[in-house]
This record gives structure tokens, C-alpha cells and sequence, in this order.
């Protein structure tokens, strides 16, 4: 018999390492970074059963291409940071000659960080338009404790970073809904942009659009010039409600009628309601605290769930 021991040690070194926790974004993905590792696992024990590290090579980490897959990272260079409140930047990548990204509306995409030698992943939703070419934009708030955060502080343009996907999304059909109510909250506005700029591209929709965005005061609002733009259309509309904003005098006259202080409650989400011009299919996407509340008022203002969706 011959002796298993040190070629024992080899084939456990090739063994793949089970995701911890933190690798998991929670959002859902298919294949989940844990569907990914089974079948790795699976892959593994076949090659160990046969004996032949040959079946392993087929593996592969983290690809060079730059075609976005959801099993596996790709690499994407970093072409310009911008910050755009104290803790919000804005990120660009380059995609290769004229390539876009190819997600559908509202998808996401997974990005990898190692921070103090763990690995953390989460998901982000692209802001740029869908048939972007050479660049996909993504919107990042940066928390004080989060892992991904210290990551993300990191970079500069020319770093390299590495995503898979893409994930999910809204199955959004050009004129399906009378009108789209969009209840976003912080960050939350980024995957309702691509769908906003695909109804604002296409002539032949006519979708109405009202956008609820809620930020902490005005200096946080994201990407003004560019949701002052889109507003400018005759079908979307756009409110802000600023939690911590009292009163609405230092505001800029433009902002002052569609601007609500306070937060987004029962009684404003029915005034909103009552002012679409058709009866609305809602898209929820913020923190869960925030999901779990629209709901809540959305149910109390007679929109069934089946007319929800959340991101």
C-alpha cells in the first residue's frame, strides 16, 4: 500500500476554504459565494477520490478579461474617484474598448475586499446607464466601523479591484406600470438611476415617474445636477425629504416645493400616493429599518405587496 501521508497534506492544502460569514453579502446572489464553494468542494472531492490534480485545474479565481461572471472575480481598473458628501464617493471603472457592462435594470454586482486578512464582500448597484460603454459608475457610502469601508477608503485611480456578478435586479418593461413611485433612501437611489435613465432615453415610454429620495439634510443629497436633469422631463418627478432639515427657508427656491422636512411617514406617504397620476408600482430600496417602514405606510395607504418591489 502505498503511503497516503504527505500526499494526504498536499490534497488538504488544495482543499477550498469554506466562506466565513462576513464573505456572504446577504442579497441573495446566485450563485451565492457558498453555492460556489460547494461546488468546488464537490469538484475537489472528485479530483482527491481519483487521484488526479489535473480535474482541479478547471478552477479558476478570478479572471482577466474583464467580462463580468457570476462565479468568478474579474478585474476592473479604477479610472477616477470622486467624493461627493463626507462619506459618499463616487467610483468609475473601466471596461475594455467599447464594452458595456451588460446587466439588466437594477442589477447588482458583488465586489471582494480584503481587510486585515478577511475577506468581505457586498453588493453595490451601478449607477451608470446600462448600454454605458468603456465605464461602469458605482455610488459607495464609506461607514466609520464597516470592514468594506476601510477597504474602500484605500483606493485611488489606477488601483484594481474585483467584482462578479451580475445579480438580481427589477424586470422593468418600457410602459408595464402606469407610473413608478421609487421610495429611496441614502445610497438606495443607486440602482433606481439606470431604470430612470432608461425611461428618460427611450421616447416610446411613457411611464410616469415620481422619485422619493430621503437624505439626512441638503448638503446630502447625491448627484444634484444629475437628478436636477432628469426632473426636467414632463413624465418624472422628483421629492426629497430631509430627516434633519427644520425648515426649508436656506434652501435654494428650486428645491423648496419639493422638498419635505422630516421623515417620510404614514401621513406623507398618502399625500405623495394620492398625488401620482396613476396608480403606482412601488421600488423600495434603502437600509431594512427603511424597507420594513414603506411597507408598513404603504400597506396603511392601500398598495398591496404584489404592487412592490424592493431592491
Amino acid at each position: 500500500l502505498q503511503t497516503m501521508s504527505g500526499n494526504e497534506d498536499d490534497w488538504l492544502a488544495l482543499k477550498p476554504q469554506e466562506p466565513s460569514p462576513s464573505q456572504c453579502c446577504g442579497s441573495g446572489c446566485k450563485p451565492c459565494i457558498y453555492d460556489v464553494y460547494e461546488k468546488e468542494l464537490a469538484q475537489w472531492e472528485r479530483a482527491k477520490a481519483k487521484q488526479d490534480k489535473s480535474l482541479l485545474m478547471e478552477k479558476k479565481e478570478q479572471s482577466n478579461n474583464s467580462e463580468l461572471n457570476p462565479d468568478t472575480f474579474t478585474a476592473f481598473n479604477i479610472s477616477s474617484v470622486e467624493q461627493l458628501t463626507e462619506d459618499t464617493y463616487q467610483y468609475k471603472f473601466e471596461l475594455p474598448g467599447n464594452s458595456s457592462l451588460q446587466l439588466s435594470l437594477g442589477q447588482h454586482i458583488v465586489l471582494r475586499g480584503v481587510v486585515n486578512g478577511l475577506e468581505v464582500q457586498r453588493a453595490y448597484s451601478p449607477i451608470s446607464p446600462v448600454n454605458a460603454e468603456g465605464y461602469f459608475e458605482v455610488l459607495m457610502k464609506c461607514y466609520e466601523a464597516g470592514l468594506m469601508s476601510q477597504y474602500i477608503k484605500t483606493w485611488k485611480k489606477g488601483d484594481v479591484v474585483f467584482w462578479r456578478g451580475p445579480f438580481g435586479g427589477f424586470p422593468y418593461q418600457p410602459n408595464k406600470h402606469g407610473e413608478l413611485l421609487m421610495l429611496a433612501s441614502g445610497t438606495g437611489l443607486a440602482p433606481m438611476l439606470p431604470i430612470l435613465q432608461s425611461i428618460t432615453d427611450d421616447e416610446d415610454d411613457e411611464t410616469f415617474v415620481t422619485l422619493v429620495g430621503c437624505f439626512r439634510t441638503f448638503d446630502k443629497i447625491y448627484l444634484k445636477p444629475l437628478l436636477q436633469d432628469l426632473a426636467r422631463y414632463w413624465n418624472i418627478r422628483i421629492f426629497y425629504v430631509l430627516s434633519q432639515e427644520t425648515s426649508l427657508e436656506k434652501l435654494p427656491w428650486s428645491y423648496q416645493e419639493n422638498t419635505y422636512t422630516g421623515r417620510l411617514n404614514e401621513d406623507l406617504m398618502k399625500t405623495i400616493i394620492n398625488s401620482c397620476r396613476r396608480r403606482p408600482f412601488v421600488l423600495i430600496c434603502g437600509s431594512s429599518a427603511f424597507s420594513e417602514d414603506m411597507s408598513n405606510y404603504l400597506k396603511a395607504a392601500g398598495i398591496e405587496e404584489s404592487s412592490c418591489f424592493v431592491f
